[in-house]
């Protein structure tokens, strides 16, 4: 077929339609049974015991991504391939353990020849399934079901919306556990240690700010002439400022700044940098994330960043130069 643009982009959108559709009404319709599964998950990982994904053709590959995703927030979880089970890969079940299956038809013959089997070795069985009236639903344990008026394929054979919709059950499954569950940021840093994810999550503050003879600060009262020189040794953008008695942050003296004091007469070197400093800065303290301080930069749309102990004393800068080489995410 000889199709434009136009046309391409129209079965383009329509086919994403079909799928956002089924989501939606995926969404409308869960149920009770969502809880139930829900509750059986925390209750196997509360147990020390293992989720196991089981599903054939398409269903595997959405297997296999949620064995993953509960992985990386803390509930062990491995895909079972359904013929490698009846060879040998049962030694992977225990008792106590939850095997979900995943099966549009709930009819797949590989998967309905198994629960049988895993229930002779005391596991729990549910099924994620788009129909109700079905083999599995009948001898799972738990089923939970989503909808899907109709595939995105033209043909209405090859799974799309049933596919989109069965993985964003199980994400959300996933996502209410860990809510539920209360895990915290620091909680997925320790199963994301590698690239860009496991550097945002793990880089403090206080790894990536400037220090000693690279941080300038000095009290208030000093003058800009004092700053400036501060500033030029330390080969920094801006200079920290903090009251003489107590060494508490007031304000930050910038290049900017000093080229706007140069403005206001010639006896500007002598004057007190208080008199052109921006008082209480943005700031942002050691221990948080140095993703935090990117999202400073970006929402505040400023140059520097003043880093402060718990009592609100400067210990660093930050220059957005320093970000990117760190590929922070």
């Amino acid at each position: 077929m000889n199709w434009d643009s136009k046309t391409v982009l129209q079965k383009g959108r329509k086919c994403i339609q079909v799928e956002a559709d089924a989501l939606l009404a995926t969404s409308r319709n869960l149920d009770r049974s969502f809880v139930d599964l829900l509750q059986a998950i925390e209750t196997t990982v509360a147990s020390d015991k293992k989720i196991i994904f089981c599903g054939v053709g398409k269903s595997a590959h959405i297997c296999a991504k949620l064995a993953g995703t509960f992985n990386s927030i803390g509930a062990p979880s491995f895909f079972l391939d359904p013929t490698q089970a009846l060879h040998g890969d049962l030694g992977l079940c225990a008792p106590g353990d939850l095997v979900i299956f995943i099966s549009n038809s709930g009819q797949s013959e590989e998967l309905v020849r198994l629960v049988p089997i895993l229930s002779r070795f005391q596991l729990r069985t549910a099924v994620i399934t788009g129909r109700d009236s079905s083999t599995l639903v009948e001898l799972c344990d738990l089923a939970v079901l989503f909808h899907v008026p109709k595939e995105a394929c033209p043909l209405q054979l090859a799974p799309t919306a049933s596919t989109a919709a069965s993985l964003a059950v199980g994400d959300a499954l996933a996502m209410v556990y860990l809510e539920k569950r209360g895990f915290t940021r620091d909680d997925f840093a320790r199963f994301h240690p590698a690239g860009a994810l496991g550097m945002s999550l793990l880089l403090r503050v206080s790894d990536v700010m400037r220090t000693g003879e690279r941080f300038p600060s000095m009290p208030e009262n000093r003058t800009v002439k004092e700053a400036i020189l501060e500033m030029t040794r330390a080969k920094a953008g801006c200079i920290a400022l903090v009251r003489q008695n107590d060494s508490q942050l007031t304000g930050i003296f910038t290049d900017g700044d000093f080229r706007r004091s140069a403005l206001t007469g010639p006896d500007f070197l002598d004057r007190p940098v208080s008199d052109f400093m921006t008082p209480n800065p943005k700031a942002i303290a050691a221990e948080e994330l140095a993703v935090d301080a990117l999202r400073l930069f970006e929402k505040h749309k400023i140059e520097d960043l003043i880093v402060i102990d718990s009592n609100n004393v400067p210990v660093g800068i930050i220059d957005t130069q320093d970000l990117p080489k760190l590929k922070i995410v």
